[in-house]
């Protein structure tokens, strides 16, 4: 019998050919082939939202080879992507070679190993319209929330402008951050802490407080008044409490996880994250990447358990399950290799995210790493000063893996947690035990503002909120960078004069659009249309009505935002006007305000307030085609006679005085 699989991509469909054989034609439908219309909205409004579907700019052709291929199979089978997007595709396939609606001719595999593909093949099922319909609202709701408030937008703010209800949500995220630096006001605090002796022995102890309790050090005043009554006097042993902390492996890659820890430790961004993880899926070498489940199946975790025995031993292996989240979907296990047993060939970068999930799955396998701590108090003149030490008693997993940190939030007395954190081995000590006072010092400290969100953090706290899923995450950050709403200042994120005009407006007269907790419920309401709890017409018109009554109310009490031009001090040659800083596509660059009567434009040359550290010089910052910066002297011409040579992709360091 002659037999047809449709795919996605065309690297899955050379992975899924060669498992399947001379019996099967495998072809690729290159993502979606029929879209709602780019030019109108293409949603009927008046009639339970029906959509006017259009086949997509290009996909004539691969649309034509597709029906040639399918004029003589006896079967077709869609094995489009495991989500809803991939369903629609399917369902999109399914209407133009006409399929019937009760034929079996869906597949899906959460891998691409010749054993899942085999076995999907092997028990195919029908188009499942709950999902479908679940991916067409969300594209419905997306359509009229964009359609209906970006011309709005161009009115009242700028052309080009735009809303879209996750998006926008995104933006208030960032700009609410930006407002909290704002108004964060610094403070100052010490710590204290005290070098002792004994003998040959050398600690460290940090000042707690008295005998009543902890104290704040909170002024220079308070802080001399304790070393007066402290210094050279007697730092007496009152008690030693030891005891054995437990530290259990972090769960196996969700999509969000997956994102935050590549950011953290191999410097990714979201979207390049989510390229490299699908060439990894598409070659066969991790499960689907798309997914909001932290759940192994029977043979992953077989998988894991004959490896770690074999490579560590037994005692390093415990079978563990991880919860699911509430409102997770949990339609797919767990980010996961596919085997662990050989080693791909892999590009750099495949590399470093594949050996990331592997070594992430394993440990999710592996016992728990094992402490002994010790915590002596000290006692002098009725102060208490603590002395902190532990040692890894079992490594357990992380014999294999640690599991990466964000930027810490740093506030009051941060510092002192820093302390905590350098645990170090301690010599044996007793009760009654007095140590002598080699030094004792305050450090005057000042609490810094939250830090920006990375886009690795905005994913996380997205997350928490139930804002958007893990197949949004990615193009919900590239959006809002592309209309220019954020840029990104190293690595982190910050809100445009433009994008913060944007929320303002939207914060003021669409508060749902904006309100974290009404997205969230849109995305539950979708999940309940996904799983035929809800009906996806009644769920749009509990929107729209309210939603479209709104706007009409407000549309004309809006009134137009003008956004401020920064002014440099650039003479514009043409016609003498201070040239202004303006933002394009492509990034900032400096306009004649004239225009249109004077259309002068300039490259914006950003620098820095470090000097060069080979020449003095200025430093700039320029960026490549994927907008990563470095920094380059104002000397360096980039030919040999250049006055320098200094180029470089991290930022150079102040020299210090």
């Amino acid at each position: 019998m002659a037999k047809l699989v449709i795919v996605e991509s065309p690297s899955k469909a050379k992975t899924i050919k060669k498992y399947l054989g001379g019996d099967y034609d495998v072809i690729a439908s290159q993502g979606h082939i029929m879209d709602l219309p780019a030019s109108k909205m293409g949603v009927d409004l008046e009639h339970d939202f029906k959509p006017e579907y259009k086949t997509m700019k290009g996909k004539a052709p691969i649309i034509k080879e597709i029906k040639e291929l399918a004029k003589d199979k006896d079967i077709i089978y869609l094995a489009t992507d495991p989500d809803r997007e991939g369903e629609a595709i399917a369902w999109h396939l399914k209407n133009m070679l006409k399929i019937k609606d009760d034929e079996k001719c869906r597949i899906e595999f959460n891998e691409i190993t010749k054993n899942a593909v085999k076995k999907a093949v092997g028990s195919p099922r029908v188009i499942n319209q709950s999902l479908v319909d679940a991916q067409q609202a969300r594209r419905i709701l997306d359509r009229i929330v964009g359609y209906k408030l970006s011309p709005l937008l161009w009115k009242k703010v700028k052309k080009g402008t735009s809303a879209g209800r996750v998006q926008s949500v995104a933006l208030k995220i960032i700009v609410d951050k930006e407002r909290e630096i704002r108004d964060f006001v610094p403070e100052d605090y010490y710590i204290m802490y005290a070098k002792l002796k004994r003998n040959e022995d050398i600690v460290v102890a940090k000042f707690y407080g008295d005998v009543s309790g902890k104290i704040e050090l909170k002024d220079e005043k308070q802080v001399n008044s304790i070393i007066k009554k402290i210094d050279n006097k007697k730092y007496n042993i009152v008690d030693i409490k030891k005891s054995e902390r437990r530290k259990n492996p972090p769960a196996p890659f969700t999509t969000s996880s997956m994102q935050q820890e590549a950011s953290r430790k191999l410097g990714f961004g979201v979207k390049k994250t989510m390229m490299v993880a699908q060439k990894l899926y598409e070659a066969g070498h991790i499960t689907y990447m798309r997914t909001d489940s932290t759940r192994l199946s029977d043979d992953a975790k077989k998988m894991a358990k004959n490896y770690i025995v074999e490579k560590f031993g037994a005692n390093y292996y415990l079978n563990r399950e991880f919860k699911v989240k509430e409102n997770a979907q949990d339609a797919h296990e767990a980010i996961r290799p596919t085997h662990v047993d050989t080693e791909p060939e892999l590009s750099r970068d495949e590399e470093k995210l594949y050996n990331l999930i592997l070594n992430r799955f394993l440990a999710s396998q592996m016992s728990v790493a094992v402490y002994d701590t010790t915590k002596i108090v000290v006692n002098v003149e009725d102060y208490i000063f603590h002395i902190n030490g532990s040692v890894i008693k079992f490594d357990g997993f992380m014999r294999l893996y640690i599991e990466g940190k964000d930027d810490k939030v740093k506030g009051k007395n941060d510092s002192e947690e820093d302390y905590e954190d350098e645990l170090k081995t301690l010599p044996e000590f007793e009760v009654g035990e007095v140590l002598k006072q080699e030094e004792l010092k305050a450090d005057k400290k000042t609490t810094e503002p939250p830090a920006r969100y990375t886009e690795a953090s905005l994913v996380k706290v997205m997350e928490e909120k139930g804002v958007g899923r893990p197949s949004t995450y990615a193009p919900t950050i590239s959006t809002i960078e592309e209309r220019l709403y954020i840029e990104k200042e190293g690595k982190y994120l910050k809100p445009t004069e433009l994008g913060e005009v944007v929320n303002k407006l939207l914060e003021d007269n669409f508060k749902d659009i904006v309100d974290v907790a009404f997205t969230a419920d849109m995305e539950n309401k979708l999940d309940e249309v996904a799983e035929d709890k809800q009906n996806y017409v009644k769920m749009l018109k509990d929107f729209y009505e309210p939603f479209n009554k709104n706007l009409i109310e407000v549309q004309d009490k809006i009134e137009k935002v003008k956004i401020p031009e920064q002014e440099t001090d650039v003479v514009c040659e043409k016609c003498g006007r201070k040239m202004v800083i303006r933002q394009g596509r492509f990034g900032k660059f400096l306009a004649c305000p004239g225009y249109p009567e004077c259309k002068n434009i300039k490259p914006y040359n950003e620098s820095i307030d470090i000097p060069c550290p080979e020449c003095g010089g200025k430093v700039l910052i320029k960026r490549t085609k994927t907008k990563r910066p470095f920094y380059v002297c104002e000397n360096n011409t980039n030919s040999e006679d250049s006055k320098c040579h200094y180029i470089s992709w991290t930022k150079p360091k102040a020299k210090k005085k």
